[in-house]
């Protein structure tokens, strides 16, 4: 768990306001009870992780740690996410994100669409099964 928190508060966009927003319960009851979860691992340390909640049908968290980005790393995630909350019976995935982010960007070029926008001004998007 600890990995996945230096990568969450290491990044540069879609920063927590405030930190203990998300706790390491919140993580542990993600994966075990809510959902699932994937890390991805360089010489032996966290250096991206994704989560996703099947009780809501959204993607909880998917984060690379700036040193490695643009590696693929994130596509991996997000593809083995994706796919396998499909296999679970998902037929439609939603997130929020960022406007202006590269985040915004990453989701589109990866098939989300843009559906609307969240209280707060993220952005909302959706991605079905097809």
């Amino acid at each position: 768990m600890e990995g996945i928190f230096r990568v969450r508060f290491s990044v540069l966009e879609n920063r927590l306001a405030d930190p203990s927003a998300v706790t390491p319960a919140m993580c542990e009851e993600m994966l075990l009870e809510k959902g699932g979860g994937w890390v991805c691992e360089a010489e032996g340390q966290v250096v991206g992780f994704a989560m996703v909640d099947l009780t809501n049908s959204c993607v909880w968290a998917l984060f690379v740690d700036p040193l490695y980005e643009k590696k693929g790393i994130g596509k991996k995630l997000h593809d083995l996410m994706v796919d396998w909350s499909f296999a679970q019976g998902q037929s439609k995935l939603w997130l929020t994100t960022d406007p202006g982010t590269r985040a915004e960007t990453f989701y589109r070029k990866a098939g989300w669409v843009e559906t609307g926008k969240a209280k707060n001004g993220e952005l909302r998007f959706e991605l079905d099964r097809s």
